[in-house]
């Protein structure tokens, strides 16, 4: 397994590899959501580049940036047995160098949801993930449902641009008791920990509501609001039930949907997700 940080070293190391290649993006701090990513590429193609590098122009000002988890000694070691072929590890001056100015956009699908509520979060997190496909130049790119509305903004900018890969979408990987696996949730404390599965619960009823039937979009949302309520430790941010390719908010669920919200527990924000086929 190579390492590399620069452009010109990401370059050479991607010219030597014949076959297909699949790139897996990741801010590191890896657990088994980012591991089930790579199997995926492993399983799907002949090389593998995983991507580590926390991106700071998706962090808004009053956001996590400096204590974003990190332990790049870790992250390494976890990637190796996975039969990983290239990490490129970027710094910040490299990806965002004195004088940058070039931006990519995605705008009506980012208004919403996560974007209503981090201004700038997707603007960062399309001109970090273009100039990761320009890099390693992948035939499949992977990335977790957990962040479903930064996998449909990636399929639209992929579509937009004409990058000539394929964006694989991978499921959510939880923990025993339903908790999405986030980097984040080592922020929580026992208690805090307990109270998170409150994100499942209120996915959970609203899916089963929906497999009895329950097609009123606003119905499922306010069993998700009450669910979230009944937790006293949980401040919700945003329920959502839309549409899966455009994010707009539905009135019925008459095809393929997604319920999402974000929930504060403490001062911890947590994302989840489910997809309604």
């Amino acid at each position: 397994m190579k390492v590399v940080s620069t452009i010109n070293e990401i370059h050479a190391a991607r010219r030597s590899f014949s076959g297909t290649v699949g790139l897996v993006p990741t801010m590191g701090y890896l657990h088994e959501g980012h591991l089930s990513l790579i199997r995926r590429a492993r399983d799907e193609c002949d090389h593998v580049v995983v991507s580590i590098f926390v991106n700071p122009t998706q962090f808004g000002p009053s956001e996590d940036l400096s204590k974003y988890p990190r332990d790049l000694d870790r992250d390494l070691k976890l990637i190796e047995p996975l039969g990983t072929d290239l990490v490129w590890m970027p710094t910040a001056e490299i990806m965002y160098p004195q004088g940058y100015q070039t931006w990519v956009e995605v705008e009506a699908m980012t208004r919403s949801l996560e974007g209503a509520h981090r201004p700038g979060h997707f603007k960062g997190v399309t001109t970090v993930v273009a100039k990761l496909f320009n890099g390693v130049q992948p035939h499949k790119a992977y990335f977790g449902q957990k962040d479903a509305q930064q996998a449909a903004v990636i399929r639209q900018m992929t579509r937009d641009l004409n990058f000539p890969l394929e964006i694989v979408v991978c499921p959510i990987v939880r923990e025993p008791d339903g908790l999405a696996m986030s980097s984040r949730n080592v922020y929580l404390d026992p208690e805090q920990r307990k109270a998170a599965t409150v994100l499942y619960r209120s996915l959970s009823a609203a899916k089963d509501a929906y497999d009895k039937g329950e097609r009123d979009a606003e119905k499922l949302r306010q069993l998700m609001k009450d669910v979230v309520a009944s937790e006293p430790l949980a401040q919700m941010q945003y329920v959502s039930c839309a549409d899966y390719e455009t994010l707009q908010e539905l009135e019925n669920v008459t095809g393929k949907s997604l319920l999402s919200m974000a929930v504060f527990i403490g001062k911890t924000r947590l994302i989840d997700n489910f997809v309604l086929e």
